[in-house]
């Protein structure tokens, strides 16, 4: 079929075939198809949509146009776990080594942050030292031995999604709900996990900003997942403001081993068990998701957790002893406190604005070759239903510049601040199985 009638086909709102929804990906990867066609395309779906069954081909046709980690070697059930991105999310280092613990296998592949949202990846790299290039061997061997390797992704996986991400970003087309839902499950076929937990973000710091569009992203994901033959599990969770207390690099790694110390915020913690809960119901280890919580707290409260992250952390070479001593991770300079202009509740927090804060004092990066300062950050000291009065801190600035004038305006325009304590908002909205 030439492209032009594939494009009449799903403009008019017919159902493309696996085969030919197969040719587009290899022929648009290989450079046959011109990229006017494929925005056409692209527009195209945005308007009709996708079925489950031409979601499932396209998601696995991409996962085909380049690496595709085998898992087959390493014992046992696979699972793997995806945020759709957010702010002061470090759910992987409190989880993965909970999963790790209870003897389920966690082979994950991470990337960096990009924008306000930041990147597991980097955050790891905190740890001077800690190898995140690993080769495949290497990879599976660690995670056969430890049960646990989170290394960064191969620059050839998922091509097919990477040049057409790039060309729905500039053609208006990247809300197209079966175009996301392919771009992620995509990378996680690839990623060659049994079964994957999918942490859907909803709220002013994430992609998805109402409960609608969010329920729908993840039941478009789960049905991908599934009709694929991996067994997938959606939680949608709240990212109207940060999650937890610290945004920021090093300020999140030291969070997260707080919270493997029995220590931490109660949201995140509380999401990270939820989480692990049910990649140890996937995993086989808890008969439901009310089991699988308690036996993810008692992982954290007996220390085997804390002790899993710490031997991962040599494996891939760095100084375990940080986990113990994170005062000794970097530091930044100065911290300068935003202080409140009124008395009374906190509101809201607008989460975007945060993470953006964040990375102009140099957490995030604005393009793939940014080097950003794992040292700088936001710390909240206020958040929502709090009570503050005038002069409290709202946030201290970690920050190794001294003119942070700029920074401060965004934070305070990011609070708001009323008589009234707002409405108690859910840690997580709904779960689909």
């Amino acid at each position: 079929m030439r492209m032009v009638d594939l494009i009449a086909k799903k403009r008019d709102g017919e159902t493309l075939s696996t085969k030919q929804i197969e040719d587009f990906v290899q022929a648009y990867t290989a450079g046959q198809i011109p990229d006017y066609q494929a925005s056409a395309f692209a527009m195209a779906v945005y308007f009709q949509g996708m079925d489950e069954q031409e979601s499932a081909a396209l998601t696995k046709a991409m996962a085909a146009s380049g690496d595709q980690l085998d898992l087959s070697r390493i014992a046992g059930t696979k699972v793997d776990k995806h945020s759709t991105g957010g702010v002061g999310d470090k759910t992987t280092f409190i989880l993965s080594p909970i999963v790790a613990a209870a003897g389920v296998p966690v082979a994950k592949l991470s990337g960096r942050g990009l924008g306000h949202t930041g990147g597991t990846i980097d955050k790891l790299e905190a740890f001077p030292g800690f190898e995140t290039e690993l080769d495949e061997d290497t990879f599976i061997n660690l995670v056969n031995k430890h049960k646990i390797a989170i290394a960064g992704q191969s620059g050839n996986l998922t091509p097919a999604d990477k040049k057409l991400y790039a060309l729905r970003d500039v053609t208006a087309t990247v809300n197209a709900m079966p175009l996301i839902a392919s771009s992620i499950m995509s990378k996680k076929i690839a990623a060659g996990s049994d079964a994957i937990v999918l942490d859907v973000k909803v709220g002013s710091g994430a992609f998805m900003t109402n409960l609608p569009a969010a329920k729908e992203l993840a039941q478009t994901m789960v049905n991908i997942g599934n009709e694929l033959d991996r067994r997938t599990v959606a939680v949608i969770s709240d990212m109207d403001q940060p999650l937890g207390r610290m945004v920021g690099n090093t300020l999140e790694v030291k969070e997260a081993i707080d919270v493997l110390q029995g220590k931490g915020p109660e949201d995140i913690h509380r999401l990270s068990v939820r989480l692990a809960a049910h990649m140890l119901v996937l995993g086989g280890k808890a008969k439901d998701v009310e089991t699988g919580e308690v036996l993810a707290n008692d992982l954290i409260r007996d220390g085997r957790a804390l002790n899993v992250f710490r031997d991962f952390i040599a494996n891939q070479g760095a100084d375990s002893s940080l986990v113990d001593h994170p005062e000794r991770l970097v530091q930044a300079s100065n911290t300068v406190t935003v202080e409140a202009p009124a008395s009374g509740y906190i509101s809201s927090i607008d989460a975007t604005d945060i993470g953006r804060a964040a990375s102009m004092l140099g957490a995030g990066r604005m393009t793939k070759e940014d080097s950003i300062d794992h040292a700088v950050g936001v710390e909240m000291k206020a958040k929502v239903g709090e009570w503050v009065e005038k002069g409290d801190a709202l946030v201290d600035l970690h920050a190794n510049r001294d003119d942070v004038t700029e920074v401060a305006s965004i934070i305070k325009e990011s609070y708001q601040i009323s008589d009234h304590a707002p409405e108690n908002r859910p840690l997580i909205f709904q779960e689909m199985l």
